[in-house]
Parts: structure tokens; C-alpha cells; sequence
């Protein structure tokens, strides 16, 4: 995921793959497959939350901070039968978006369900102008299902405590169901290390941070008092031990 208003780091990250301070590795789905969140999330899950392909109503999904768009597309035919063939039939469409530019060039090289997948380029801590046309153009006032899946951590460490908790409100605001992937905080700890290892300087927030310790725990009390979620399921942790936890707008 990449969260910097006016970073152009491709060329950095290209030479080494290590130096993603917003998040945008360009080989993260190589060391982190799809399969480790999928092996958790129901392949019923659309149909748990009360929404049917097929319907008379379209039901939208935005993946934030989707990288390079592996995860999206595998989490779109998880969750829609056989999408190849009813593709242009289907009424469940996916949005997913990156700040990095080269990223998203590559989900949509390499899309191959175009009717119903779409890759935008954007920073969510900016502005969701894009997302709310998307809204409008399917005439829906939210997405059925967001996710935002390891992306906090990046938000946090670049734009401040505020910034996360921006980044959690403005998410609540736009979507019915909210999956929820918050890294640990041991995972701060690391990109910090790795920063500073490659000889680069160090996030700009980290050592003035005061949301530390159980971030997932943070971000649900937030979204419970200040946003008017609440959780309803957890699917348990991934292989890198971060909770994937489901909230439901009250």
C-alpha cells in the first residue's frame, strides 16, 4: 500500500525491494500470497452479509491500498461463482486503488476480469472525490464490503496518529461492512529497522506515535465510539499473526 502525497519511488523500490516506505513492495504477493487471508475469509461471506449476485442491486467492494491487484482478484473469484463465466451477468463489483502509479498500472495490465474489477490510482488520506463519483455512477451511497488490509501500519507511520484515525473515519463513513487487517506493533518496529538499515531516514511519526502496543484493539475501540461500527466476527490470524476482524456499520 502506498500512502505519500508526493512520493515517486518506483525507481528506489524497483533497485531494492526492501526500500517501500508507504508500503508499495512491488513483490509483496510473493511473500505474502493471497492464499494467507483467503485460507480465513468464507467463500459465503457476501452471501453471510445478506448480499446477492445476481440481484436487482449492484454490490460494490473497494480494496484499499490493493497493491498490485493479486489479492483482489483472487478475493473477487473466492467470493463469486465461476466469475469467468458471468462475468458481464454479474452484479458484484470490485474497485481497488493504490497511491503508487506503476502498481496500478500493473492490476490493470494484468486484470482479467475487466466488467467487474477496476484499479484506480489514489491517496486516501487526501481526498475520495474518486470514490464517491464510483458511488454515484452505480448509484449506491456506500460499498457493501471494504477492506483494508495491512495498510493501517502505513498511514500510521507516514501521516501520525490522526492520520489513522482519519483514515479509519473516512473508511467508516463509505462502507456497510468494514474487514479489518491492522498490523501489530512489532511490525512497526521492523520497517523502522529496515529503514534505517538501508540507510534512509526514519518515519517522519514513529518516535511521537502514542497509539502503540495493540493497534487492532485501538482501531476497533475508535471505530465502536467514534464511527458507529461494531465488531462482528473475527476470521482469526493470519500466518504473520494479524487479526483479519469484521465490523458492521450499527
Amino acid at each position: 500500500m502506498a500512502t505519500c502525497p508526493s512520493c515517486d519511488t518506483s525507481d528506489a523500490v524497483a533497485n531494492d525491494p526492501g526500500a517501500a516506505p508507504y508500503g508499495n513492495f512491488i513483490n509483496y504477493y510473493s511473500f505474502n500470497p493471497p492464499e494467507n487471508r483467503l485460507s480465513l475469509i468464507p467463500a459465503t461471506l457476501l452471501r453471510d452479509l445478506g448480499h446477492r449476485d445476481g440481484g436487482d442491486e449492484p454490490t460494490l467492494i473497494l480494496d484499499v491500498g490493493c497493491n498490485s491487484g493479486e489479492l483482489s482478484v483472487a478475493l473477487y473469484k473466492h467470493l463469486v461463482e465461476e466469475p469467468e463465466q458471468k462475468s458481464e451477468r454479474s452484479t458484484v463489483h470490485l474497485l481497488g486503488f493504490d497511491l503508487d502509479e506503476t502498481l496500478i498500472e500493473r492490476a490493470q495490465q494484468t486484470n482479467p476480469l475487466h466488467s467487474n474489477i477496476s484499479f484506480i490510482q489514489l491517496d486516501i488520506t487526501e481526498e475520495t472525490n474518486q470514490l464517491q463519483e464510483y458511488l454515484s455512477q452505480q448509484s449506491c451511497s456506500h460499498f457493501h464490503l471494504c477492506l483494508c488490509l495491512a495498510v493501517t501500519m502505513w498511514v500510521h507511520l507516514n501521516h501520525g496518529d490522526l492520520g489513522l484515525l482519519q483514515l479509519l473515519s473516512r473508511l467508516a463513513s463509505i462502507s456497510h461492512h468494514l474487514l479489518l487487517e491492522a498490523q501489530p506493533w512489532k511490525c512497526y518496529r521492523s520497517a523502522a529497522r529496515r529503514l534505517r538499515k538501508l540507510g534512509r531516514s526514519d518515519f517522519e511519526h514513529f518516535k511521537t506515535l502514542k497509539i502503540q502496543g495493540d493497534v487492532a484493539e485501538s482501531a476497533k475501540e475508535h471505530l465502536e465510539r467514534q464511527c458507529g461500527m461494531e465488531l462482528i466476527q473475527s476470521f482469526g490470524s493470519t500466518t504473520w499473526d494479524r487479526k483479519l476482524l469484521l465490523f458492521r456499520r450499527r
